[in-house]
């Protein structure tokens, strides 16, 4: 597993308040963690925070899967 996926997990699974370990790469953000639309903003300014970079909202609000978004995320890295 890529520290970015073990990042991006441990992030999603604090500001969504599941456990990490339901969490799987192809885990959906709306549709399998229930995420709603604030979240959703919440999660892009925590992983920005985690990984100290800055993400275009639309872009990053884009992404749809926990592995979609360690890609997007090492795709600016």
């Amino acid at each position: 597993m890529s520290s970015t996926l073990d990042r991006v997990i441990r992030v999603t699974a604090k500001v969504l308040v599941r456990d990490p370990l339901m969490i799987k790469e192809s885990s959906r953000f709306v549709q399998d963690l229930g995420a709603e639309s604030v979240q959703s903003i919440e999660l892009v300014a925590a992983f920005e925070e985690e990984f100290e970079l800055e993400m275009e909202e639309e872009a990053a609000l884009s992404v749809k899967t926990v592995g979609d978004a360690v890609r997007f995320i090492d795709a600016l890295l």
